[in-house]
């Protein structure tokens, strides 16, 4: 069998670059390893009732009218309708460094504006010079590595503001040690407090499934269940690929999504690339609650990032789990979405991908140890939000083994390496990087990488 494109992974970055090639050309052919479509953004059943996955919310919300945003160049490269799509907007979200200052932020900039206006007085006119910076900055020309937490301190004379921006925007995108490029900080801030944030008003697997559909019905083909075991390559060139169910595919040309050494460890002959820097696992737990709670709980938060004091530490912990800071999510808390007889909440924290993988050959003690954490990420939500233990009806935990489980990320690192490949190109003709690794960011940015290592690699040869 032959095909004139070849993508590796299922994830939303794969189930873009497909749809806009298959726009062009019969016969993409998209495999994924796991049984569903989805990647870190899937879905799972419990007790009959279905989980979502990764998801806490879509960033990069745009309006329709806003030809220029990335939600809206997206939908129209893969010919997606947005009249077919129903976004329930976030209500307001909330930045809280306990015992020192809180901030609101919502899909209306002038909000989080204001709020740095009254509660960082000295530091407005600082705060408008960094705008007037990422108004002109491109945070997608290939550049090496520029330090965020420098840039700023240059530019901003207030220490906790800076600790305070950078905390959301580290959880949902940095994949460096207490740090952020430039270019990715650029890129969040756009997304998370200029657009905002929002979710499809119905679950990810009605998501997954249009986007699927539209594929299938574009004329592409995929297979689940269907990993790959090795990539074909002669000198610089891939010639396609052998399953794990020892089938060959030809392929002319092949966009792997799984990851930069993800992708080299399927390569013979080939050295998977070395990181020296660490690589970021999370640890997430899922409660569903029975109204009403012992105490009311927030219904005018979306996600509320939290840190204990001024200094905001992103690093891999020590421990299992660093508890000193952490994401809040309250997934009922958009706009516009029907009610649900459980309220869920989710909590994040940073968690230490190796103590788990180690644990990981004890079933019974890797058990333990994730009964424990969520335990003590309840006590730590409860003196936030209010009481909530005594009405939860079931839990889900997922720590860095879950996910290189059903992802394959290396060390369950859910932002893949620190080294990000911006042009996708990982040294052969023929045979291109998109997703997490080549630097883009969130649901959106992840399926806009998919869509331009397509237009950038794929539909100029085919």
């Amino acid at each position: 069998m032959k095909v004139p494109l070849l993508v590796i992974g299922g994830g939303l970055s794969g189930l873009a670059a497909a749809i806009r090639a298959a726009r062009f050309t019969p016969d993409v052919l998209l495999v994924e390893k796991h049984s569903r479509l989805g990647g870190l953004n899937s879905y799972f059943y419990r007790n009959k009732i279905l989980f979502e996955t990764g998801l806490h919310a879509i960033t990069n919300y745009a309006e329709p009218d806003n030809k220029k945003a990335p939600l809206n160049r997206l939908l129209r490269q893969l010919k997606l309708p947005r009249k077919e799509l129903t976004f329930c907007q976030q209500l307001q979200s909330e930045i809280v460094f306990r015992d020192c200052q809180s901030l609101l932020f919502s899909n209306d900039f002038e909000l989080f504006r204001t709020e740095i206006n009254t509660k960082f007085p000295k530091a407005v006119d600082h705060f408008h010079r960094l705008l007037q910076f990422l108004h002109t900055f491109d945070p997608f020309l290939p550049a090496p590595f520029r330090s965020t937490k420098k840039f700023l301190a240059e530019m901003i004379p207030d220490p906790l503001l800076i600790e305070m921006m950078l905390c959301p925007l580290m959880y949902y995108g940095s994949s460096h040690e207490q740090d952020m490029d430039l270019s990715q900080f650029a890129i969040m801030f756009r997304a998370i407090f200029q657009e905002g944030m929002f979710r499809p008003r119905g679950t990810m697997k009605d998501f997954i499934e249009l986007i699927d559909t539209h594929y299938l019905n574009l004329g592409g083909t995929r297979r689940l269940c269907c990993g790959v075991k090795n990539i074909i390559v002669q000198q610089n060139r891939a010639m396609g690929v052998e399953l794990e169910s020892g089938e060959i595919i030809e392929c002319n040309h092949i966009v792997s999504t799984i990851g930069h050494a993800e992708t080299f460890r399927l390569i013979a002959g080939h050295r998977v690339p070395e990181e020296k820097l660490p690589r970021l696992g999370f640890i997430e737990s899922i409660f569903h609650v029975k109204e009403p709670s012992p105490s009311p709980l927030p219904a005018d938060r979306t996600i509320i990032f939290f840190n204990d004091g001024h200094r905001f530490s992103y690093a891999s912990p020590v421990d299992f789990v660093d508890f000193s800071s952490g994401v809040i999510c309250f997934p009922a808390n958009f706009r516009g979405l029907p009610a649900k007889s459980m309220r869920e909440i989710r909590s994040t924290h940073l968690a230490n991908g190796s103590k788990w993988q180690n644990l990981a050959a004890s079933p019974a003690e890797y058990t333990m140890q994730k009964q424990a954490a969520a335990q003590l990420s309840v006590q730590l939500l409860e003196n936030m939000i209010g009481s909530f233990w005594s009405n939860i009806v079931y839990v889900d935990t997922f720590t860095p083994v879950t996910i290189e489980r059903y992802t394959s990320k290396m060390g369950g690192a859910i932002y893949g390496s620190p080294n990000k490949i911006k042009d996708g190109n990982i040294g052969f003709s023929n045979l291109f990087l998109a997703g997490t690794d080549q630097g883009f960011l969130g649901i959106i940015g992840s399926m806009l990488s998919g869509v331009s290592i397509v237009n950038q690699h794929i539909l100029p040869k085919l």
